[in-house]
């Protein structure tokens, strides 16, 4: 049978899922050292290679030279794939938007181990060539960084939207371009000595492009801002990034086939080439690592993220695997110097990952030692937001609860608005923050819908309200650093979240995100300061005229109001819930109702004596104020809870409620086994469901949870 049914052969396929499940198993017992899939791969091909069965007829899985040459091809399209697929993902605009530290580091951790290089070799042979092309060009792969395998290294650890991940991925592309200028300036020279006859000079041309080339990179310096002799170098890469291509499914199975090609018993038997090239590569490595932690450490970077840094830029992985295996295919470089570069790599992204993750968790920064929440905001001082838009639906949304706030000058908002998009096609995720009124009408984009509706709200509340507004874009699973690192930079006390799932106006379900849901619970975990989850009720909050209702006797019979209620169990979460009623019930166009949930058998209460305390006090405050309907209800246990609220709530437009996560109270007791979603709390659930109506809307609160004792 020809090679070219081998496809079609079931042997053949067998033979190929045998790697993916060999592959799935190896990593479902590492994942738990935190090594990455790509050893796990590379395990694989060498269980199933020459090293461990010697030949191809005693290995787990019996393959003949037609099989092997056939799965080779394949895994190598597949190779090629991805590297197109991550050429049209990159971003090259973050070169020049990088900053100077990202172009300082991603160039100088290249150019200066690739320095050390030669002279390693030089120093161990006095009689290698110390610019010879073949040496050189090792040397441009051992010292290179490599984008595509740094960005999957910080997708795999989950930093790539932290700003070490940034600053990471930035040096890495910078590190990256400088890397296939010097290889691309290599081969160059190299063709035009091959076609130049011997003993005779190279042509005016070359020479002239080449001049041309130098001088046109004074001006690339001058834009860049950097020493002048980094503008040759650099001289730039264009690659327009876009929509998705598809999933690149034949790199695991390359990742495989280049460990079946590793055998240690070329090691044996190495000359002095392949050895001197196992030592220069080290040093090499040793070199990019300090270099990679010097510069940090100038910049006053801490020390622990400089360390973390400099493992990210000394990563090796799949690109470079590649390259040795296509150098050896074409005999560029022996089995021996095959061997000891792909157990260097192999070593490198072993231990990388595992330094990284134990030296920097960014998670860490979250928990401050600032108080930033509502309860510890001044009611004359502005209190600072942000709110976070998925779909458009959230845009009326969040408008609508903010005028239901009702801001004034007295009590001003500052408003940053987080546009969330999923990050498609390209690798680099965005920040951008938005100028005010700059924006083009005659665009259509979503982001500059939400702009523009913003700056409108802006404009009815004049010095009542000031709004900011930034896109994200950014993986689904990643956002909450977006979030959080936001907040922490504005120094915002508050975060309105839209809640995962939206209604029709007849009660049936419009859409539901998971992805919604997952990163909600993320950032009521992650987040620096309180958190709001705002569940959109069916019918959209607009104020009741005081015509059609009977007023308290501080309103006025042409005032429009908002019917607001606070229930209140008591804890920190519901006291973050009612000092955000309280600030909100200082405008006279506000009815504020303070409903009071207590436990006929006290006996039952868990809290704590100092978190009493503490309530009470809350609430004398409330029941001082003439404008606040406070409202005390004795209730025995949670079915008698949803009995009454059942009873009550449709009377208003907003209701207000303590997250209060995992808490047993006799008010609640029998509820929790009935939610459906535990993360907003057992009343947040509870008023949340379709069963109540769902007429008016809910925001369940959560009071700061990440704060360090000083």
């Amino acid at each position: 049978m020809g090679k070219s049914w081998i496809l079609l052969d079931p042997d053949f396929i067998s033979r190929w899922l045998s790697f993916f499940v060999l592959t799935q198993t190896i990593h479902s017992l590492l994942k738990y050292l935190g090594l990455p899939m790509f050893i796990s791969q590379i395990l694989a091909g060498i269980i199933l290679g020459p090293m461990v069965f010697h030949d191809h007829h005693h290995s787990l899985i019996t393959m003949s030279e037609d099989s092997i040459a056939v799965l080779g091809t394949i895994a190598s399209l597949g190779y090629i794939f991805f590297l197109f697929l991550c050429g049209v993902k990159m971003d090259v605009s973050m070169a020049y938007k990088s900053g100077r530290k990202a172009i300082f580091i991603g160039f100088l951790t290249v150019v200066v181990p690739l320095i050390f290089c030669p002279i390693t070799i030089k120093t161990l042979n006095s009689e290698s060539h110390l610019f010879s092309s073949k040496i050189f060009f090792l040397a441009v792969t051992y010292s290179g960084t490599s984008f595509p395998v740094i960005h999957c290294l910080l997708r795999e650890l989950k930093i790539l939207n932290s700003e070490l991940g940034r600053l990471g991925l930035s040096a890495a592309l910078i590190g990256d371009i400088v890397s296939l200028v010097l290889m691309t300036i290599s081969q160059w020279v190299k063709w035009m000595v091959r076609r130049t006859p011997e003993g005779a000079r190279i042509k005016d041309v070359s020479i002239y492009t080449v001049i041309l080339l130098f001088m046109m990179s004074v001006r690339v310096t001058e834009a860049f801002r950097v020493f002048i002799l980094s503008g040759p170098f650099i001289l730039g890469l264009a690659v327009p990034d876009g929509p998705p291509l598809g999933s690149v499914l034949l790199l695991p199975l390359f990742a495989s086939t280049c460990g079946m090609r590793i055998d240690l018993a070329y090691l044996k038997g190495s000359n002095m080439f392949a050895k001197d090239q196992a030592i220069a590569a080290v040093v090499t490595l040793s070199v990019k690592f300090g270099v990679s932690l010097a510069l940090p450490l100038v910049c006053k970077m801490p020390t622990m993220d400089s360390f973390a840094l400099a493992f990210i830029m000394i990563s090796k992985g799949i690109v470079e695997m590649g390259s040795y295996s296509f150098l050896n295919d074409a005999q560029a470089i022996s089995e021996n110097v095959f061997a000891f570069t792909t157990i260097i790599i192999i070593l490198v992204a072993a231990i990388v990952p595992i330094f990284v993750k134990s030296l920097y968790d960014p998670s860490r920064k979250y928990a401050c030692y600032h108080k930033m929440s509502i309860m510890h905001s001044k009611l004359n001082e502005e209190l600072r937001m942000i709110a976070c838009i998925h779909v458009p639906g959230n845009v009326n949304s969040i408008i609508n609860i903010l005028n239901a706030s009702c801001p004034s000058r007295e009590s001003p908002i500052v408003l940053h608005v987080l546009h969330l998009v999923k990050l498609s096609g390209q690798a680099t995720p965005l920040f951008i923050a938005h100028q005010k009124h700059s924006i083009n009408v005659s665009n259509e984009s979503y982001s500059e819908k939400v702009i523009l509706a913003f700056n409108h709200f802006e404009r009815d509340n004049w010095e009542a309200v000031s709004v900011n507004v930034f896109t994200a874009i950014s993986p689904p699973n990643l956002m909450y650093e977006d979030i959080c690192n936001l907040a922490l930079d504005k120094l915002t006390s508050f975060i309105i979240l839209p809640f995962h799932r939206r209604w029709y106006i007849d009660g049936s379900i419009e859409s539901e995100d998971q992805t919604i849901r997952s990163l909600n619970c993320d950032i009521l975990e992650m987040a620096p300061c309180s958190v709001g989850i705002l569940v959109e009720g069916h019918r959209h909050l607009k104020r009741f005229d005081s015509g059609d209702h009977t007023s308290s006797s501080s309103s006025s019979d042409n005032t429009s109001l908002y019917k607001i209620a606070v229930i209140f169990l008591g804890g920190k979460d519901d006291r973050e819930a009612l000092a955000l009623a309280r600030r909100i019930s200082q405008d006279k166009r506000v009815r504020l109702s303070v409903i009071h949930l207590k436990a006929t058998n006290s006996l039952g209460a868990i809290l704590a004596e100092e978190e009493s305390m503490l309530d009470d006090a809350m609430l004398k405050d409330i029941k001082e104020r003439s404008y606040v309907r406070y409202i005390e209800k004795q209730v025995n246990d949670g079915p008698e809870t949803s009995t009454f609220l059942r009873s009550t709530v449709n009377d208003f437009q907003l209701i207000i409620v303590g997250r209060r996560y995992n808490r047993e109270d006799p008010q609640t007791l029998g509820l929790h086994e009935w939610s459906d979603f535990p993360e907003v709390g057992v009343i947040g659930d509870l008023l949340s469901s379709t069963d109540f109506g769902g007429n008016y809307s809910v925001l369940i609160v959560q009071h700061q949870q990440q704060q360090r004792t000083a």
